[in-house]
């Protein structure tokens, strides 16, 4: 089996993740997964799509991740992998569908406008 490539994003987080066959190590921007994301939350995202389809140890992955915070990261790294699931068998998506792990979420900050005080909020309206 040849490396297969995909790219997951979320927020303004990107995540370049490499599937290949080994013994089930993930490294993180060249670190372990338990150094880089250090709470068990982050850790368990990244690795739901793995034991959802039972591929828990069957293959090193190396992820290349940037921008965003901790969270998007993580976020971004775990659309990578089920993406990278699909693709190695069309059936893991039956599995993950349903668990909304192939869905990019949409959400990011809303630009500061023009003639604004923030994003949403105006300047004080004065009649006078």
């Amino acid at each position: 089996m040849e490396t297969i490539h995909k790219i997951g994003r979320r927020k303004t987080a990107v995540a370049r993740v490499y599937l290949s066959e080994g013994k089930g190590n993930i490294t993180v921007n060249k670190k372990d997964l338990k150094d880089y994301f250090t709470t068990g939350t982050l850790q368990y995202k990244v690795n739901q799509a793995l034991m959802l389809t039972g591929n828990e140890g069957n293959f090193d992955i190396s992820v290349n991740v940037l921008g965003g915070g901790i969270t998007g990261q993580a976020e971004a790294v775990r659309l990578a992998i089920a993406r990278a699931m699909c693709e190695l068998d069309e059936e893991n998506r039956t599995t993950l569908k349903p668990e909304g792990l192939l869905t990019r979420d949409p959400r990011m900050v809303e630009r500061k406008k023009f003639g604004q005080k923030k994003a949403r909020k105006k300047f004080q309206f004065s009649k006078r």
